[in-house]
């Protein structure tokens, strides 16, 4: 069996009207990268739309974006610095959005007054996920010992005699 390989990104970035869809490019590469071409339009998507509500409602906001994959679920997160920022109208819609495309999101405060905000995905069942083999087994020429090439005898090849028909 094979087990899978966990990833993790980080990206800091000063959000700005420009910056998203750089942003959503930057993460698509990744997941790409991971293997997992099917969750690249849900995560983009989450995480555009959190950029955009945070540049919306902040002057100038410092994120970061990080992105973990545990082999089943990838988690993303997004979390600013932004004190001054109040969860108005347009973050209660983005939160609704990801509510709606996500497995699973929540928040947290964080300890310098910010905010972190994060979903997830599962992968579901067919798609491709980025695994690592284990170890393999003994080769069969190293479990059995091969005769020397001067000392083994061709096989001897059956006389065949012919049939008679009639």
């Amino acid at each position: 069996m094979k087990s899978a390989v966990p990833c993790y990104y980080r990206l800091d970035v000063e959000v700005g009207p420009e910056r998203v869809g750089q942003v959503g490019r930057i993460l698509a590469a990744h997941l790409r990268l991971w293997d997992l071409e099917n969750l690249v339009q849900p995560v983009c998507y989450g995480a555009e739309l959190l950029l955009r509500a945070v540049d919306e409602h902040a002057a100038d906001a410092q994120l970061s974006i990080e992105m973990w994959w545990n082999g089943q679920h990838l988690i993303t997160a997004v979390g600013d610095d932004n004190r001054e920022l109040s969860p108005g109208q347009g973050l209660r819609d983005c939160l609704e959005h990801i509510a709606a495309t996500s497995d699973g999101w929540g928040g947290c405060a964080t300890a310098t007054g910010g905010r972190v905000i994060w979903f997830s995905r599962r992968a579901r069942s067919g798609e491709r996920m980025p695994r690592v083999p284990n170890v393999p087994g003994p080769a069969l020429s190293t479990g059995c010992r091969l005769p020397h090439p001067a000392t083994a005898a061709p096989p001897a090849r059956a006389a065949r005699t012919p049939e008679r028909i009639g």
